[in-house]
């Protein structure tokens, strides 16, 4: 492993940039920086003062590029403070020849945010359209327990002509290069918009994969993290399913809908007799439904979420997850060892490592066991491959609780808002 840069404040999106260097964005420095393969030099591209960057997951998120344009994601404030109102924009800039970026343009506004689930993750398709992803804005839960999830609430015609996009939270979105509705997007429940699929909790990473289709992964409660293989028009079941529809470790539980809900406690492990209970996953039933290609991990009702391995305060560090943080393919052509060939990458914020999912030789499904690369005490945030597929480059928060699974439950990172650099060759890793 090399370490090619540090003292990033707190890198989100790693991406190859068209001039052959690494490009970050800084969550909470509200910065886009070049970053030099070759030896870690460090540029700023563009510094962004009106995006809002609490330090939870709002900020500087997404970035893009088609041709000498790049695309940029990230949270602002709608109002004068210090009243506070949230939303998400993309805006596109021109990549100038010194490698800075200018002129900027609006492409869409008025995107739901929040300071948590604000998905953020943004990719071009093969189709040369922006795929951008939304999470469900942490509602139903903790600070946010008496805001319902609307991650199944899908706009009117009326909402798409008037550009609210406020049903837009928990979905993925396919948006045109100018920022309007692709006349190919799928029409659901008779409406076209921005919305290509739903019924997502916090879909971080999008990716692109063989035949140019495009997967995902996102976070679970407190289990079944997902990969997903997205499908135009699918509905992937979140609040009232999590991972597979099998009734396992997971009911619905609608604290927003309690009619005391302000009154009450937020409790992750104990439901009050007022908070309603959507259906068992096995009864609630969606057409457009579609099951996770592989969850991680799926337990049996009754497991021990409060693993005296860790301590009240991070019981969510021993829970059977792996919080995937971002996504990437490496494709069979070139890969420099089998174990790594059409595979899809996952960074793991809670065990500082990369998860391998290898993929069926048409990308429509996974195959064998899933491997683990390239552990450390930090917390792995995004990655991205070099142009020859021979390293792997990974961003790490600046900051946070790495779990046992990194190596020790511990809150001090070893490379703490870096980008690290590993090989992909002579690969030995354990596999689950």
């Amino acid at each position: 492993m090399r370490v090619l840069t540090t003292g990033l404040a707190a890198p989100w999106e790693l991406v190859w940039g068209p001039d052959g260097w690494l490009w970050v964005t800084e969550k909470i420095g509200k910065r886009v920086d070049r970053i030099s393969p070759a030896d870690g030099t460090r540029t700023v591209a563009l510094t962004v003062p009106d995006a809002s960057a609490s330090g939870a997951q709002d900020g500087l998120l997404g970035l893009a590029f088609a041709g000498d344009s790049a695309f940029v994601a990230y949270t602002y404030d709608a109002v004068p403070p210090p009243a506070e109102d949230l939303r998400a924009k993309i805006v596109r800039y021109h990549r100038d020849p010194g490698g800075t970026l200018s002129a900027p343009v609006e492409v869409i506004s008025g995107l739901p945010a929040s300071h948590d689930h604000d998905g953020g993750r943004l990719i071009l398709g093969p189709d040369q359209k922006l795929w951008y992803s939304l999470g469900d804005q942490g509602n139903n839960q903790f600070d946010r327990a008496c805001q319902p999830i609307r991650s199944q609430d899908l706009p009117t015609a009326a909402q798409v002509a008037a550009k609210d996009w406020s049903t837009y939270a928990g979905k993925v979105l396919r948006i045109d290069l100018d920022g309007s509705v692709p006349s190919d997007n799928p029409v659901i429940h008779g409406v076209r918009s921005h919305v290509v699929t739903y019924g997502h909790r916090n879909p971080q990473g999008l990716a692109v994969g063989p035949g140019g289709r495009i997967f995902s992964d996102e976070h679970g409660p407190k289990s079944d993290d997902e990969i997903n293989l997205l499908r135009p028009g699918a509905n992937y079941g979140w609040p009232y399913v999590s991972g597979f529809r099998d009734d396992q470790a997971y009911r619905y539980a609608d604290w927003s809908a309690a009619p005391d809900c302000p009154q009450l406690t937020y409790d992750d492990y104990q439901d009050p007799p007022s908070v309603p209970r959507g259906p068992p996953e096995t009864v609630w039933n969606s057409p457009d439904y579609v099951e996770p290609l592989r969850t991680m991990y799926t337990v049996p009702t009754g497991h021990n979420f409060q693993d005296p391995q860790c301590t009240p305060d991070d019981y969510y560090l021993c829970w059977p997850s792996i919080a995937p943080a971002a996504l990437d393919y490496l494709p069979a052509e070139g890969a420099p060892d089998p174990a790594v060939a059409n595979a899809l990458l996952v960074p793991a914020l809670k065990t500082g490592s990369v998860f391998v999912f290898p993929l069926t030789g048409d990308g429509g499904s996974l195959r064998g066991d899933t491997i683990q690369l390239f552990r450390t005490r930090n917390r792995y945030r995004d990655v991205a491959l070099s142009a020859d597929h021979t390293h792997l480059y990974v961003a790490t928060d600046s900051d946070g609780q790495a779990g046992p699974q990194s190596g020790s439950r511990t809150g001090t990172l070893d490379d703490p808002g870096s980008v690290l650099e590993f090989p992909l060759t002579g690969l030995t890793a354990p596999t689950r």
